[in-house]
């Protein structure tokens, strides 16, 4: 059954760890319940505004909520054995990692690079999580979702969810419309290690691990350490973990900046196009442990803002805006941000 509160603070659902209340909080824990929940709330108020919400690890909120929030408490994993590997349905309030814990445990593999990624598996499927040469969108093959306008259930296949990085059409032109209740991925029984990214190899071979002898508990562990290691605990300082998406340039803007600076580091995606790493832009641009007021850059991993303490949504707004102007300035490129920004747009 649905639990409804009102006045609710959201202090416990946001990551940042701002203070913001929602009208209404709505916690349901199944599909017929949320499906009740949707179409109560538009026949009785059609036209009120209504956010559905994770772990809230990709939230900033610059204001109290004028409406309903809805959070899934829908949970469980259930797997199948195929002959094309192993399949999983899974709940959207299952905590992400602990999902990425359970597959390695039970020798289900392909989540290894994205382990201790902060949130719930339904917002996995919306953002496209990523880290360390891997994407949500790799294992994902189906999402099911409620229409947030009429309470109707759906299947979509990965196909049609317009994955691309960091992006969905959940996230762009569904924003809104739907609630991810369920999430589907096709695992692989074989153990293949993706180690080609973000200092994997160089930590492996400081533990004395080679590469042919990696299991998948080493790289879990290893990456793990990684974050750990460059990323705050947002339980000490808020933070939604990496606040802009890296920027993919032509290849000519690359270029460029390769001329004023031959180290800068760089992703090919094809032909045309690089990915520079936001966070180096960031820190050449001197932010990198900088403060705004009650707001900073992170001095370990400048693509992280953070809260240092009673920081409103607006303050880590300021410093949003006041870092894109900087990179922009020095070197033409806009850099935008990944975390959902409720109340305003940047």
């Amino acid at each position: 059954m649905a639990r409804i509160e009102y006045n609710y603070p959201l202090l416990s659902h946001n990551t940042f760890g701002i203070e913001a209340y929602a009208d209404r909080f709505v916690a349901y824990d199944s599909v017929e319940d949320l499906r009740q929940v949707v179409r109560r709330l538009r026949a009785d108020c059609p036209d009120v505004p209504v956010l559905h919400i994770g772990g809230g690890s990709n939230l900033l909120f610059l204001s109290d909520f004028k409406g309903v929030v809805l959070h899934s408490a829908i949970g469980g994993i259930e797997c199948e054995e195929q002959p094309d590997g192993i399949r999983l349905r899974v709940g959207a309030a299952v905590v992400w990692d602990d999902l990425v814990a359970y597959c390695v445990e039970h020798g289900f593999y392909g989540l290894e690079n994205l382990s201790f990624i902060p949130g719930e598996v339904g917002a996995s499927a919306v953002q496209n999580i990523g880290a360390y040469g891997a994407e949500a969108k790799d294992v994902i093959t189906a999402v099911e979702a409620v229409g947030l306008r009429d309470g109707e259930v759906r299947m979509f296949d990965a196909s049609a969810c317009g994955y691309a990085y960091r992006k969905s059409i959940f996230k762009e032109e569904w924003r809104g419309r739907y609630a991810v209740t369920h999430v589907h991925f096709r695992l692989s029984a074989t153990f293949r290690p993706n180690l080609d990214y973000g200092g994997i190899r160089e930590a492996l071979s400081a533990e004395g691990i080679r590469p042919e002898e990696v299991t998948a508990q080493d790289l879990r562990r290893v990456v793990i350490a990684i974050r750990k290691a460059k990323l705050p605990d947002p339980k000490v300082q808020g933070n939604a973990g990496s606040f802009f998406m890296n920027p993919v340039v032509s290849r000519e803007v690359y270029e460029a900046i390769k001329g004023d600076y031959p180290d800068v580091p760089h992703y090919e995606v094809d032909a045309e196009r690089v990915k520079i790493p936001a966070g180096w832009l960031i820190e050449r641009c001197g932010w990198k442990g900088r403060s705004l007021g009650r707001a900073a850059v992170h001095d370990r991993q400048a693509l992280v803002l953070v809260n240092k303490g009673s920081a409103t949504g607006r303050d880590i707004l300021a410093l949003c805006e006041a870092v894109r102007a900087d990179v922009l300035s020095r070197f033409g490129i806009s850099i935008s941000p990944e975390v959902n920004i409720i109340g305003g747009c940047a």
